[in-house]
């Protein structure tokens, strides 16, 4: 059984900066990309940033320059530095990681969320 755990969320002004971590517990497993997806209220779950076991990274555009993503593989663990935050980043935040083990897919597995709120 895999879970993983988010911290870091929180209230903001905007034009601040906040800090996401998620970290991946169990055994018997192995991860292909981790990151980050939000949703806002009465909206849908939307990719914020992605990071694969070899580096590569993707972000939403509104989050570009802003927003940065890392992780420890070592420790199974992803970061999320959000600068620059705008009310509009005010979302619960959901730490995602992509399971598989030797030719097994699981799919992803899914944080609890944790609750970003930017005041303007």
């Amino acid at each position: 059984q895999v879970q993983l755990v988010e911290s870091g969320g929180g209230l903001v002004q905007a034009g601040g900066s906040l800090r996401l971590s998620c970290a991946a517990s169990g055994s018997g497993f192995s991860i292909n990309a981790m990151g980050w997806y939000r949703q806002a209220p009465g909206k849908q779950r939307d990719l914020v940033a992605s990071i694969t076991s070899g580096g590569s990274t993707n972000y939403e555009d509104s989050v570009m320059g802003r927003f940065t993503i890392s992780r420890d593989n070592t420790k199974n663990t992803v970061d999320l530095q959000m600068s620059s935050l705008k009310p509009e980043d005010t979302a619960v935040y959901y730490c995602y990681a992509d399971l598989y083990s030797g030719s097994y897919y699981y799919g992803y597995e899914w944080g609890q969320g944790t609750q970003v709120t930017v005041s303007s």
